[in-house]
């Protein structure tokens, strides 16, 4: 990918691009190919972003058929229009992103994420997960992992006006600015398992209420066989009693998951907020240009948003070993 030099056409529809964050950080961009599974609203803003931006190819994955609820947050797919009648969300979506950017490959990919070995992955240079549970996250990341190419790895995942992004970047090497300096840099990644398992005792001081939250919302789908988002107000008193639990067993007090956090994000099951949509896929269109260009500090290991005071946090949780 290195050796391979842009065309004219792509210098000439890049030039802006070219003369922010350079030449090579656009070549790279160009040749790249990212894996995206779960278009939901957040990823649909990621998607658009990164065809925008000028990489190589982008391949779709989900077989879900349209619904009313995914028309409410996917901008890609017009209302009120029958053309996507038996078309899975991918098909529907891929069609509308190729005329984003013409110079960019849009594909789809069918078939269950799970379903495909290892070595598929060495195709990419990144994968985005969304509206999976956690086993899948975590099945997709050691995949990833164990390949000998380094792959950027990446779940999102927005409950109403709440986003989540975390990162994978392996050992990820780059080159920070200094006011007299450019010094080289080493950040040293978690994969999901040991970050969601690392004992909360163990975090740093005062982590966002939301991480816990979406952790117990997140094991109580995963004791009860739900798919992502498949809850509702009535699981409030089972959620409770589980962060009642958790929190016992990792010597939190539950004030660190209050029940209105755990209320507000039953209540949005699966729905999104496009706001919070267009925030967290445009951060998480940022992070992955920078783990591919080159340019830029890449954050460790997840991000926040929840719009109802309007931040976004970063978060570094890791195990002892890998923490920084």
């Amino acid at each position: 990918m290195d050796g391979e030099e842009l065309t004219e056409q792509e210098t000439a529809l890049y030039d802006r691009q070219i003369r922010v964050w350079g030449v090579d950080a656009q070549r790279r961009l160009s040749k790249s190919h990212i894996l995206v599974s779960g278009m939901k609203g957040t990823v649909v803003e990621f998607c658009k972003n990164i065809v925008l931006a000028g990489i190589g190819s982008l391949t779709l994955m989900d077989n879900r058929l349209v619904t009313e609820e995914a028309l409410s947050a996917n901008f890609l797919i017009p209302p009120g229009d029958n053309m996507y009648s038996g078309h899975s969300l991918a098909e529907l979506c891929c069609d509308c992103l190729r005329d984003f950017n013409p110079m960019v490959h849009v594909s789809v990919e069918k078939g269950d994420l799970l379903s495909f070995d290892e070595d598929y992955f060495d195709k990419f240079d990144a994968v985005v997960v969304s509206c999976s549970s956690f086993t899948t996250k975590k099945i997709i990341n050691e995949k990833c992992r164990r390949r000998p190419k380094q792959i950027a790895f990446y779940t999102v995942d927005c409950r109403d006006a709440c986003g989540e992004i975390f990162v994978y970047l392996q050992k990820y090497d780059y080159k920070q600015k200094q006011p007299d300096d450019t010094v080289d840099c080493q950040l040293q990644y978690p994969s999901l398992e040991e970050a969601v398992t690392a004992p909360w005792r163990s975090h740093p001081k005062k982590v966002t209420k939301l991480y816990y939250a979406m952790r117990v919302i997140e094991k109580f789908e995963d004791s009860e066989g739900r798919n992502p988002g498949e809850v509702s107000v009535s699981d409030l008193p089972s959620v409770l009693e589980m962060r009642n639990e958790l929190c016992k067993a990792q010597s939190l007090n539950e004030s660190h998951v209050p029940d209105g956090l755990l209320e507000r994000l039953l209540l949005a099951g699966t729905s999104e907020y496009p706001p919070v949509c267009a925030i967290i896929g445009g951060i998480l269109g940022q992070e992955v240009i920078k783990a591919i260009s080159g340019k830029g500090d890449p954050l460790k290991n997840f991000f926040f948003f929840d719009a109802i005071d309007g931040k976004g946090i970063i978060e570094d949780i890791s195990t002892p070993a890998t923490g920084s």
